[in-house]
């Protein structure tokens, strides 16, 4: 029987992918409020919709089968007739501040259909929903500037990041901001209820202490992941990671960990670098000569042992898969284009077989730049999709690829 996950590499041909497309999450956004939801700007709906389709599209007319985060978080919910419990856990991790809007939230959630219910736990919760709440304690007589009850989720359509499939089982994160933690609600779910995903092993989970977000991982290999120490993941995680991950029952050998700057720009390990051929990466120059890499294994079966490689960082890749690697530079030998390009995510591509990419057309120069050394490449729009700041990879979560043959 065919497992329902299966990732042993990053560019297997893609066979299953789960998207979410962006809703009323967007239109909640606000310039006071950007900061905290970990926005620079306010994408247009109505345009990152189409754009996401067409990323849909793309998927689709390469022999992509697209699944729907909302679709299979119903499945599960109808499976376990979990509604009730996903709204009250929703409520006790959206930290409501005024105490009498609680009951009334509760209320207005549970008088929801399930797919309506779905679209505001994302979207949040307005005080406008609910215009009259009981006042009852000092704190809601207080706490009445900010507009919302419960915080929305623009994040949401960054379906990379809330959990991770590895080899056969997949990795629930614990999201580093606090904003962005209900997101792993979703995922909770889908593999505590759905029929088909429930059985899937689970080797990190969204409880656990320390950061760990799925931008970070990169499945180079059946035998080798490799981890981004990162502004999202930290060293402690990917080092408990490793613990879990490496040993028989997974096929896994060895955890890379990349040591990358801290900063926003450089988010997660695949906003520098991503493959795109089975020897190949697109990366950001910029950065390559602070990279830091160390490798984890258990050589007894038992123990972590942790070795830092000084090596140039495509000496450690080209180890780590077993053949020679090459990095093809983001934006080229221009530093500006370079610094442009990756933080429009032109180092974030999608592979849906081995030399064959999706990416933002916006990266011009690196897609020239990449089709010069052999990849195909497929552009889709991006205006909108890219002021949340992640790419084709960010937006997507692979659940089969098929193995590498060549």
């Amino acid at each position: 029987m065919n497992k329902p996950i299966c990732v042993r590499s990053e560019v297997g041909k893609l066979k299953t992918v789960m998207l979410h497309c962006p809703g009323a999450e967007l239109e909640n956004l606000m310039p006071d409020y950007l900061a905290r939801q970990l926005f620079d700007d306010i994408p247009y709906l109505v345009h990152a919709k189409e754009e996401h389709d067409q990323f849909a599209k793309t998927l689709r007319d390469c022999g992509v089968e697209v699944l729907y985060l909302d679709t299979l978080l119903k499945e599960a919910i109808e499976a376990a007739d979990a509604k009730d419990e996903l709204i009250w856990e929703y409520i006790r991790e959206a930290n409501i501040a005024a105490e009498g809007a609680e009951q009334a939230v509760n209320e207005y959630l549970s008088a929801q259909p399930l797919d309506k219910l779905i679209q505001i736990l994302a979207g949040g919760v307005r005080k406008s929903d609910i215009p009259k709440v009981e006042k009852r304690h000092l704190v809601d007589f207080t706490d009445d500037k900010y507009p919302f009850y419960v915080d929305p989720m623009p994040n949401l359509y960054f379906t990379r990041d809330p959990f991770m499939n590895v080899g056969d089982g997949v990795l629930i994160s614990r999201m580093a901001n606090e904003v962005r933690r209900r997101e792993t609600l979703f995922a909770k779910y889908i593999f505590k209820y759905h029929p088909v995903y429930k059985w899937v092993p689970k080797y990190h989970d969204r409880t656990d202490v320390h950061s760990l977000e799925g931008g970070d991982c990169l499945v180079l290999s059946p035998e080798t992941v490799a981890f981004g120490m990162s502004q999202r993941t930290s060293a402690q995680a990917v080092e408990l990671a490793a613990n879990r991950l490496i040993g028989e029952r997974t096929g896994i050998q060895s955890i890379l960990a990349v040591d990358i700057p801290k900063v926003r720009a450089f988010m997660h390990l695949d906003t520098v670098m991503t493959m795109v051929d089975v020897d190949s990466f697109v990366v950001h120059p910029n950065i390559l000569r602070t990279m830091r890499a160390f490798r984890l294994s258990k050589p007894d079966g038992r123990q972590i042992r942790i070795e830092e490689d000084a090596r140039p960082l495509v000496e450690v890749f080209s180890d780590a898969l077993g053949r020679k690697v090459r990095f093809i530079e983001c934006g080229g030998a221009s530093e500006i284009d370079a610094a442009r390009e990756q933080w429009n995510d032109g180092a974030n591509t999608l592979c849906v077989a081995p030399g064959e990419v999706i990416t933002y057309s916006r990266n011009y120069v690196t897609n020239r730049i990449l089709r010069e050394n052999g990849i195909t490449v497929h552009e889709i729009p991006s205006a909108e999709l890219s002021r949340g700041r992640g790419g084709p990879r960010c937006m997507s979560m692979p659940f089969v690829r098929e193995p590498i043959t060549k």
